[in-house]
């Protein structure tokens, strides 16, 4: 489920958000993935602060509308295959966008990524949770394991 939503004359011109107050129907990075694909579309890449700005925006939007929306991070087309461990790159510079776009923004929380077994890139979403050292965990991007349900 999710409610798909159109904006004319942007790169990407449709969005959908699926978020699951039910933990059972949240899933791992891969299947995510697959699910967008089913749809005919891919994991969201953030290619500007425009694009982030954005999906901030909907994202108030629909915790606005009282649906009850609770903590729950969304994952991200941003991520890195395991085997790249071996090359001289910072880790950072590993992650790559699942749709094949090339953009280099980024829009970290300090301190992520954490890199070693977190491979899988999500977007913060946790307003009821205590700020850390870089704010409100709210639309800050963290690497997180692959396998782990958003």
């Amino acid at each position: 489920s999710g409610q798909k939503v159109c904006y004319g004359g942007l790169k990407h011109s449709c969005y959908k958000l699926a978020y699951f107050q039910d933990l059972s129907r949240r899933v791992g990075f891969e299947e995510a993935r697959q699910a967008c694909e089913m749809d005919g579309g891919a994991l969201l890449s953030l290619e500007s602060e425009a694009e982030q700005q954005l999906i901030e925006n909907m994202l108030q939007n629909l915790t606005k509308s009282g649906s009850g929306i609770s903590d729950g991070d969304f994952w991200i087309g941003l991520w890195r295959s395991g085997n790249e461990l071996a090359t001289s790159s910072p880790c950072p510079n590993l992650y790559k966008w699942a749709d094949g776009s090339i953009s280099p923004f980024r829009n970290w929380y300090t301190d992520e990524p954490s890199c070693g077994s977190e491979a899988c890139v999500v977007m913060y979403h946790q307003p009821t949770a205590n700020p850390g050292l870089g704010g409100p965990y709210l639309y800050q991007w963290n690497d997180d394991r692959c396998n782990m349900k958003h």
